[in-house]
């Protein structure tokens, strides 16, 4: 009896996976369980560590290798203070893919290719893809405005193109991607693969609360927002309850809240005061941010583990694609990816001229 049967493209051959899907590293979401749930499906996991310690990732990292024999990643923040170490633990313990959320810098790339690591950073704009391709990085993941959590004003089908046609590294497209139509239409772009998160997040072997995947269930297109009044960026979400108070809160109370979260923050993480600070001017630097935005930041780690961990989306939220409103069940990883290459494929051959 045969086994699945791989898509190849460039994403694959450079990660060792048999299909060209990327779950993405989302803060509080992507554990153990979800990644290695989906690097068993064929897809590429990545495990999100901002949310963690250095000894959580480690342990984490551990975890996803005792439950599955697949290529795995790891996401990092490449401004974060202790980047260095967790770069340590993704060479120690074997991790097949480093990605980052910014783009890391030359020497940090230089360092995990010499290990053997695939280096494959996200960016947002044309330019970051090139700076990040001549500095060496394997493949880089493009999110387009659709994409759920930090995200910028071009659409994935007119950024997807721009990137390709800039660099010559493979490139992964983000936001807006579900289904096999979506892979197809990337493939068609150039893409050598999607990334998907929401897609992801709604899944039986995601960890997120019962009751907070079916708010995402009855989501529509509608229900899916931007908003500034996080942490002073745009931020695409659910619109709930929460995010209207938080958009009508005055600058006081922001600031106030975002001290709260601040200091809660430091004590999930365990990291000290001049630690976060550091990490602040690491934030700022090269960016048009205030030291007030850079604050506020604190509000995402917080707010999004209420919600996404505790349950509590009324003190929380919830980051989202704009697909949270064409998503209607939650199926395994093992039966999405599955179901997303066999739509892949049937698209394909329902192409004119298709044999």
């Amino acid at each position: 009896m045969s086994g699945p049967v791989p898509f190849p493209t460039a994403l694959t051959e450079l990660t060792g996976v048999r299909y060209p899907i990327v779950q993405t590293g989302m803060g509080w979401v992507a554990g153990p369980r979800l990644v290695s749930a989906s690097a068993d499906a064929g897809a590429l996991g990545i495990l999100a560590s901002a949310t963690m310690t250095v000894e959580q990732l480690r342990a984490a990292v551990r975890e996803v290798t005792s439950r599955t024999d697949a290529p795995f990643g790891v996401n990092l923040r490449a401004d974060a203070g202790d980047a260095g170490e967790r770069v340590r633990i993704i060479i120690d313990e074997g991790v097949r893919v480093a990605s980052f959320a910014l783009a890391p810098s030359k020497d940090l790339i230089a360092r995990l290719k010499d290990a053997g690591v695939v280096v494959i950073p996200s960016v947002g704009a044309r330019r970051h893809a090139e700076k990040v391709a001549a500095w060496g990085a394997d493949a880089v993941m493009v999110q387009g405005g659709e994409g759920g959590g930090h995200t910028g004003e071009v659409a994935t089908t007119v950024l997807l193109p721009q990137v390709v046609d800039a660099v010559g590294i493979p490139v992964i497209a983000a936001g807006g991607f579900h289904d096999g139509r979506g892979l197809v239409a990337a493939l068609a772009y150039g893409a050598a693969g999607i990334g998907m998160g929401t897609r992801f997040l709604l899944t039986s072997d995601s960890t997120v609360p019962a009751a907070v995947k079916a708010k995402y269930l009855a989501a529509t297109v509608k229900d899916v927002t931007v908003t500034t009044q996080v942490d002073g960026l745009p931020h695409r979400m659910l619109r709930t309850a929460m995010v209207d108070s938080l958009e009508r809160s005055g600058r006081a109370t922001s600031t106030l809240r975002a001290l709260r979260h601040a200091s809660a923050f430091r004590k999930e993480t365990r990291a000290s005061w001049p630690q976060l600070i550091r990490d602040g001017l690491a934030m700022k630097h090269g960016k048009d941010l205030t030291w007030s935005q850079v604050l506020l930041a604190a509000n995402t780690p917080m707010l999004l583990k209420a919600s996404l961990v505790e349950g509590r989306t009324d003190i929380g939220v919830m980051a989202s694609g704009q697909v949270a409103g064409l998503i209607e069940d939650l199926p395994s990883c093992s039966e999405l990816v599955e179901r997303i290459m066999d739509e892949a494929r049937a698209a394909l051959k329902s192409l004119p001229g298709a044999g």
